[in-house]
Protein backbone atom coordinates (compact mmCIF):
# COMPACT_ATOMS: atom_id res chain seq x y z
CA UNK A 1 0.00 0.00 0.00
CA UNK A 2 1.47 3.35 -0.89
CA UNK A 3 2.29 5.80 1.64
CA UNK A 4 0.12 8.99 1.43
CA UNK A 5 2.33 11.89 1.29
CA UNK A 6 0.45 15.17 2.87
CA UNK A 7 1.77 18.55 3.45
CA UNK A 8 2.46 20.58 6.54
CA UNK A 9 -0.08 22.75 7.46
CA UNK A 10 0.83 26.36 7.56
CA UNK A 11 -0.75 27.79 10.70
CA UNK A 12 -0.44 31.91 9.49
CA UNK A 13 -2.77 34.82 9.81
CA UNK A 14 -3.69 36.53 6.87
CA UNK A 15 -3.95 39.81 7.63
CA UNK A 16 -1.15 39.78 9.62
CA UNK A 17 0.60 38.69 6.52
CA UNK A 18 -0.54 41.71 4.92
CA UNK A 19 0.63 43.63 7.31
CA UNK A 20 3.86 42.61 7.03
CA UNK A 21 4.08 42.59 3.21
CA UNK A 22 3.48 45.94 3.52
CA UNK A 23 6.29 46.64 5.86
CA UNK A 24 8.66 44.84 4.02
CA UNK A 25 7.27 46.58 0.58
CA UNK A 26 8.58 50.07 2.51
CA UNK A 27 11.81 48.80 3.77
CA UNK A 28 13.02 47.57 0.17
CA UNK A 29 11.79 50.88 -1.36
CA UNK A 30 13.32 52.99 1.70
CA UNK A 31 11.27 56.08 0.67
CA UNK A 32 8.35 57.36 1.48
CA UNK A 33 5.30 55.80 -0.28
CA UNK A 34 1.43 57.23 -0.87
CA UNK A 35 -1.46 54.52 0.39
CA UNK A 36 -2.20 54.49 -3.57
CA UNK A 37 1.11 53.02 -4.31
CA UNK A 38 1.18 50.73 -1.65
CA UNK A 39 -1.98 49.58 -3.08
CA UNK A 40 -0.94 48.95 -5.95
CA UNK A 41 2.18 47.55 -5.70
CA UNK A 42 0.83 44.62 -3.25
CA UNK A 43 -2.69 44.02 -4.17
CA UNK A 44 -3.89 44.59 -0.85
CA UNK A 45 -7.55 46.64 -0.50
CA UNK A 46 -7.64 50.09 0.53
CA UNK A 47 -9.49 49.81 3.15
CA UNK A 48 -7.01 46.98 4.74
CA UNK A 49 -3.96 49.02 3.48
CA UNK A 50 -5.36 52.04 5.39
CA UNK A 51 -5.96 50.14 8.77
CA UNK A 52 -2.26 48.28 8.77
CA UNK A 53 -0.87 51.78 8.16
CA UNK A 54 -2.93 53.87 10.51
CA UNK A 55 -1.71 51.20 13.03
CA UNK A 56 1.83 51.25 12.15
CA UNK A 57 1.76 54.95 12.98
CA UNK A 58 0.18 55.06 16.07
CA UNK A 59 2.81 52.22 17.13
CA UNK A 60 5.66 53.87 16.04
CA UNK A 61 6.55 51.66 13.07
CA UNK A 62 6.05 54.48 10.40
CA UNK A 63 5.46 58.11 10.12
CA UNK A 64 3.04 59.90 8.15
CA UNK A 65 3.96 63.06 6.21
CA UNK A 66 1.65 66.13 5.84
CA UNK A 67 1.49 65.29 2.12
CA UNK A 68 -0.11 61.96 2.67
CA UNK A 69 2.97 59.91 2.57
CA UNK A 70 4.03 57.28 4.69
CA UNK A 71 7.61 55.79 5.48
CA UNK A 72 9.47 54.00 7.96
CA UNK A 73 10.83 55.20 10.76
CA UNK A 74 13.76 53.55 13.15
CA UNK A 75 11.79 51.74 15.51
CA UNK A 76 11.39 52.72 19.18
CA UNK A 77 11.73 50.78 22.44
CA UNK A 78 8.39 50.22 23.94
CA UNK A 79 6.86 52.94 25.93
CA UNK A 80 6.90 52.15 29.87
CA UNK A 81 3.93 54.26 31.52
CA UNK A 82 3.96 54.37 35.29
CA UNK A 83 0.77 54.77 37.65
CA UNK A 84 -0.18 55.06 40.82
CA UNK A 85 -3.62 54.73 41.82
CA UNK A 86 -5.56 56.54 44.41
CA UNK A 87 -6.37 53.59 46.36
CA UNK A 88 -7.31 49.71 45.89
CA UNK A 89 -10.08 50.50 48.35
CA UNK A 90 -11.54 53.18 46.48
CA UNK A 91 -14.38 51.42 43.78
CA UNK A 92 -14.03 54.78 41.43
CA UNK A 93 -10.11 54.10 41.48
CA UNK A 94 -10.15 50.61 40.87
CA UNK A 95 -12.43 51.57 37.72
CA UNK A 96 -9.60 53.79 36.60
CA UNK A 97 -6.78 51.53 37.03
CA UNK A 98 -8.49 48.79 34.94
CA UNK A 99 -9.33 51.51 32.18
CA UNK A 100 -5.82 52.44 32.09
CA UNK A 101 -4.66 48.47 32.03
CA UNK A 102 -7.11 48.03 29.13
CA UNK A 103 -5.86 51.35 26.84
CA UNK A 104 -2.33 50.21 27.90
CA UNK A 105 -2.62 46.67 26.72
CA UNK A 106 -4.97 47.93 23.21
CA UNK A 107 -1.36 49.98 22.18
CA UNK A 108 1.34 48.12 23.57
CA UNK A 109 2.24 50.35 26.37
CA UNK A 110 3.70 48.83 29.14
CA UNK A 111 1.88 49.65 32.43
CA UNK A 112 3.42 49.95 35.80
CA UNK A 113 0.90 49.97 38.34
CA UNK A 114 1.43 51.37 42.58
CA UNK A 115 -1.25 51.92 45.50
CA UNK A 116 -0.90 55.23 46.83
CA UNK A 117 -3.74 53.83 49.80
CA UNK A 118 -5.38 57.19 50.34
CA UNK A 119 -1.92 57.78 51.86
CA UNK A 120 0.26 61.43 51.54
CA UNK A 121 3.68 59.32 52.73
CA UNK A 122 2.89 56.33 50.48
CA UNK A 123 2.23 58.79 47.39
CA UNK A 124 5.52 60.38 48.01
CA UNK A 125 7.26 56.93 48.21
CA UNK A 126 5.49 55.65 44.81
CA UNK A 127 6.50 58.40 42.89
CA UNK A 128 10.44 58.29 43.94
CA UNK A 129 9.88 54.23 42.93
CA UNK A 130 8.11 55.45 39.50
CA UNK A 131 11.10 57.89 39.42
CA UNK A 132 13.51 55.10 39.85
CA UNK A 133 11.83 52.52 37.29
CA UNK A 134 12.73 55.23 34.81
CA UNK A 135 9.24 55.11 33.20
CA UNK A 136 8.55 57.25 30.16
CA UNK A 137 5.39 59.34 31.92
CA UNK A 138 3.96 59.49 35.49
CA UNK A 139 -0.04 59.48 35.83
CA UNK A 140 -0.33 60.44 39.28
CA UNK A 141 -3.61 59.86 41.13
CA UNK A 142 -3.71 60.90 44.48
CA UNK A 143 -5.76 62.88 46.86
CA UNK A 144 -3.91 65.29 49.22
CA UNK A 145 -3.10 68.83 47.66
CA UNK A 146 -0.37 69.58 50.54
CA UNK A 147 2.01 66.74 49.04
CA UNK A 148 0.83 67.37 45.48
CA UNK A 149 4.08 69.59 45.26
CA UNK A 150 6.61 67.40 46.60
CA UNK A 151 5.93 64.13 44.03
CA UNK A 152 5.48 66.78 41.48
CA UNK A 153 8.84 68.27 42.19
CA UNK A 154 9.92 64.95 42.53
CA UNK A 155 9.08 64.26 38.83
CA UNK A 156 9.99 67.40 37.54
CA UNK A 157 13.20 67.11 38.61
CA UNK A 158 13.84 63.59 36.72
CA UNK A 159 12.42 65.47 33.69
CA UNK A 160 9.36 63.35 33.42
CA UNK A 161 6.04 64.02 32.04
CA UNK A 162 3.51 64.21 34.26
CA UNK A 163 -0.35 63.71 33.92
CA UNK A 164 -2.70 64.46 37.16
CA UNK A 165 -6.05 62.67 37.46
CA UNK A 166 -8.47 64.73 39.04
CA UNK A 167 -6.52 66.62 41.62
CA UNK A 168 -4.18 69.20 40.09
CA UNK A 169 -0.09 68.85 40.85
CA UNK A 170 2.55 71.50 39.82
CA UNK A 171 4.28 70.70 36.53
CA UNK A 172 1.26 68.28 35.49
CA UNK A 173 -0.71 68.31 32.59
CA UNK A 174 -4.61 67.77 34.09
CA UNK A 175 -7.44 65.15 33.46
CA UNK A 176 -10.19 64.55 35.02
CA UNK A 177 -13.71 66.17 35.29
CA UNK A 178 -14.76 69.73 35.45
CA UNK A 179 -15.25 69.62 38.87
CA UNK A 180 -17.49 72.77 39.42
CA UNK A 181 -20.02 71.81 36.25
CA UNK A 182 -20.19 68.61 37.33
CA UNK A 183 -21.51 70.19 40.96
CA UNK A 184 -23.89 72.58 39.70
CA UNK A 185 -25.44 70.07 37.64
CA UNK A 186 -25.83 67.85 40.90
CA UNK A 187 -27.33 70.94 43.03
CA UNK A 188 -29.76 71.96 39.93
CA UNK A 189 -30.75 68.00 39.66
CA UNK A 190 -31.30 68.03 44.29
CA UNK A 191 -33.42 71.45 43.76
CA UNK A 192 -35.73 70.08 40.84
CA UNK A 193 -36.48 66.95 43.39
CA UNK A 194 -37.06 69.68 46.14
CA UNK A 195 -39.26 71.65 44.05
CA UNK A 196 -41.12 68.83 42.50
CA UNK A 197 -41.49 66.31 45.41
CA UNK A 198 -41.73 69.12 48.47
CA UNK A 199 -42.95 72.13 47.62
CA UNK A 200 -39.43 73.84 47.15
CA UNK A 201 -39.67 73.60 50.99
CA UNK A 202 -35.80 72.34 51.98
CA UNK A 203 -34.61 72.75 55.75
CA UNK A 204 -30.59 72.28 55.07
CA UNK A 205 -28.57 71.82 52.48
CA UNK A 206 -25.35 69.42 53.37
CA UNK A 207 -22.22 68.94 51.26
CA UNK A 208 -19.81 66.20 51.80
CA UNK A 209 -16.71 67.50 50.73
CA UNK A 210 -13.24 66.43 50.20
CA UNK A 211 -11.35 69.09 51.78
CA UNK A 212 -7.51 67.55 51.56
CA UNK A 213 -7.68 67.59 47.31
CA UNK A 214 -7.81 71.35 47.37
CA UNK A 215 -10.06 74.17 46.14
CA UNK A 216 -10.41 72.15 42.69
CA UNK A 217 -12.23 69.47 43.80
CA UNK A 218 -13.98 71.09 46.82
CA UNK A 219 -15.60 73.06 43.55
CA UNK A 220 -17.51 70.51 43.62
CA UNK A 221 -19.53 71.02 46.27
CA UNK A 222 -19.28 75.01 45.70
CA UNK A 223 -20.93 74.17 42.33
CA UNK A 224 -23.42 72.06 44.18
CA UNK A 225 -24.92 74.73 46.21
CA UNK A 226 -24.80 77.19 43.41
CA UNK A 227 -26.67 74.80 41.75
CA UNK A 228 -29.49 74.51 44.32
CA UNK A 229 -29.50 78.52 44.48
CA UNK A 230 -30.42 78.76 41.27
CA UNK A 231 -33.71 76.74 41.40
CA UNK A 232 -34.47 77.86 44.83
CA UNK A 233 -32.91 81.07 45.46
CA UNK A 234 -34.50 82.27 48.92
CA UNK A 235 -32.48 79.87 50.77
CA UNK A 236 -30.94 81.15 53.66
CA UNK A 237 -26.73 80.82 54.13
CA UNK A 238 -26.95 79.37 57.22
CA UNK A 239 -28.95 76.18 55.83
CA UNK A 240 -26.08 75.33 53.72
CA UNK A 241 -23.24 73.07 55.66
CA UNK A 242 -20.20 72.04 54.66
CA UNK A 243 -18.87 68.74 55.82
CA UNK A 244 -15.53 67.07 55.09
CA UNK A 245 -16.36 63.58 54.26
CA UNK A 246 -12.67 62.94 52.76
CA UNK A 247 -14.53 61.09 50.41
CA UNK A 248 -14.74 57.95 52.39
CA UNK A 249 -18.00 55.78 53.15
CA UNK A 250 -17.60 55.16 57.39
CA UNK A 251 -16.76 58.68 57.75
CA UNK A 252 -19.72 59.99 55.89
CA UNK A 253 -22.13 57.48 57.22
CA UNK A 254 -20.96 58.65 60.66
CA UNK A 255 -21.01 62.67 59.99
CA UNK A 256 -24.39 62.27 58.48
CA UNK A 257 -26.00 60.04 60.86
CA UNK A 258 -25.29 62.71 63.74
CA UNK A 259 -26.59 65.26 61.94
CA UNK A 260 -30.14 63.36 61.29
CA UNK A 261 -30.33 62.27 65.28
CA UNK A 262 -29.17 66.50 65.92
CA UNK A 263 -32.26 67.23 63.47
CA UNK A 264 -34.57 64.80 63.70
CA UNK A 265 -37.77 67.03 63.33
CA UNK A 266 -36.22 68.15 60.24
CA UNK A 267 -37.80 66.65 56.78
CA UNK A 268 -36.49 68.18 53.52
CA UNK A 269 -32.77 67.74 53.76
CA UNK A 270 -30.79 68.07 50.51
CA UNK A 271 -27.28 66.29 50.35
CA UNK A 272 -24.54 66.71 47.58
CA UNK A 273 -21.27 64.52 47.74
CA UNK A 274 -18.28 64.84 46.20
CA UNK A 275 -18.09 61.37 45.52
CA UNK A 276 -20.34 58.22 45.53
CA UNK A 277 -18.67 56.50 48.26
CA UNK A 278 -19.97 59.38 50.63
CA UNK A 279 -23.37 59.07 49.07
CA UNK A 280 -23.29 56.01 49.95
CA UNK A 281 -22.22 56.29 53.58
CA UNK A 282 -25.15 58.93 54.04
CA UNK A 283 -27.54 56.75 52.32
CA UNK A 284 -26.18 54.27 55.21
CA UNK A 285 -27.14 56.92 57.95
CA UNK A 286 -30.68 57.24 56.01
CA UNK A 287 -31.45 53.86 56.06
CA UNK A 288 -30.51 53.26 59.72
CA UNK A 289 -32.32 56.39 61.34
CA UNK A 290 -35.29 55.55 58.68
CA UNK A 291 -35.31 59.16 57.11
CA UNK A 292 -35.22 57.72 53.66
CA UNK A 293 -38.30 59.89 52.98
CA UNK A 294 -36.71 63.44 54.24
CA UNK A 295 -33.70 63.49 52.36
CA UNK A 296 -32.48 63.39 49.09
CA UNK A 297 -28.43 62.77 48.13
CA UNK A 298 -26.96 63.54 44.89
CA UNK A 299 -23.30 61.68 44.21
CA UNK A 300 -20.04 61.85 41.92
CA UNK A 301 -18.42 59.28 39.50
CA UNK A 302 -21.35 56.79 38.95
CA UNK A 303 -20.00 53.92 40.38
CA UNK A 304 -21.74 50.11 39.98
CA UNK A 305 -22.56 50.46 43.71
CA UNK A 306 -23.97 53.69 43.51
CA UNK A 307 -26.10 52.62 40.46
CA UNK A 308 -27.43 49.23 42.08
CA UNK A 309 -29.24 51.86 44.72
CA UNK A 310 -30.55 54.11 42.23
CA UNK A 311 -32.18 51.30 40.76
CA UNK A 312 -34.37 51.05 44.25
CA UNK A 313 -37.11 52.59 44.28
CA UNK A 314 -37.51 54.49 47.59
CA UNK A 315 -33.76 54.79 47.79
CA UNK A 316 -32.40 58.17 49.03
CA UNK A 317 -29.67 58.29 46.11
CA UNK A 318 -31.84 60.19 43.14
CA UNK A 319 -28.82 60.72 40.97
CA UNK A 320 -25.23 60.72 40.71
CA UNK A 321 -22.84 62.49 37.79
CA UNK A 322 -20.97 60.18 35.64
CA UNK A 323 -17.31 60.22 35.08
CA UNK A 324 -17.08 58.04 32.73
CA UNK A 325 -14.29 56.18 33.68
CA UNK A 326 -14.51 53.91 30.61
CA UNK A 327 -12.88 56.87 28.93
CA UNK A 328 -10.43 57.51 31.34
CA UNK A 329 -7.61 54.85 30.06
CA UNK A 330 -7.37 55.84 26.73
CA UNK A 331 -7.14 59.33 27.10
CA UNK A 332 -4.80 58.85 29.72
CA UNK A 333 -2.16 56.69 27.00
CA UNK A 334 -3.18 59.13 24.44
CA UNK A 335 -2.13 62.34 26.77
CA UNK A 336 0.59 60.55 27.35
CA UNK A 337 2.07 59.90 24.33
CA UNK A 338 1.08 62.78 22.56
CA UNK A 339 3.40 64.52 25.60
CA UNK A 340 6.20 62.18 24.28
CA UNK A 341 6.05 63.20 20.84
CA UNK A 342 6.91 66.84 22.19
CA UNK A 343 3.29 67.69 21.21
CA UNK A 344 1.46 70.79 23.01
CA UNK A 345 -1.52 69.55 24.78
CA UNK A 346 -4.05 71.86 26.76
CA UNK A 347 -2.84 72.09 31.12
CA UNK A 348 -6.28 71.33 31.40
CA UNK A 349 -8.35 68.13 30.29
CA UNK A 350 -11.54 67.52 30.88
CA UNK A 351 -13.52 64.29 30.63
CA UNK A 352 -17.39 64.30 29.35
CA UNK A 353 -19.21 63.77 32.44
CA UNK A 354 -23.48 62.96 32.25
CA UNK A 355 -26.03 62.74 34.76
CA UNK A 356 -27.64 59.33 35.82
CA UNK A 357 -30.87 59.22 37.19
CA UNK A 358 -33.54 56.61 38.13
CA UNK A 359 -35.45 57.36 35.35
CA UNK A 360 -32.33 57.21 32.96
CA UNK A 361 -31.57 53.60 34.27
CA UNK A 362 -35.08 52.22 33.57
Amino acid sequence: MPVRKTSKRLYLIPVLSKALDILELLQTENQPMTLEAIHRTTRISKTTVYRVLKTFVHRGYLSQSSDGTYRQVTRTKKMRFGFAGQSADMPFSNEVTESLKDAALSVGVDLLVLDNKYDAATALQNAEELVRSKVDVIIEFQVDEHIAPMIADKIAGANIPLIAVDIPHPHATYFGVDNYRVGVEAGETLAAYATQNWGGKVDWVLGLDLQEAGQLVQSRITGAFAGIRSGIPDLPVESFVRMDGRGMRDRSKKLISDFLIRHAKDKHILIATATDSSALGAVDAVNELKRARHVAIVGQDCIAEAIEEMRKPRSSLIASVSHETSSYGPSLIHLGLLLLRGQTVPPYNYVEHKLVTRESLQ
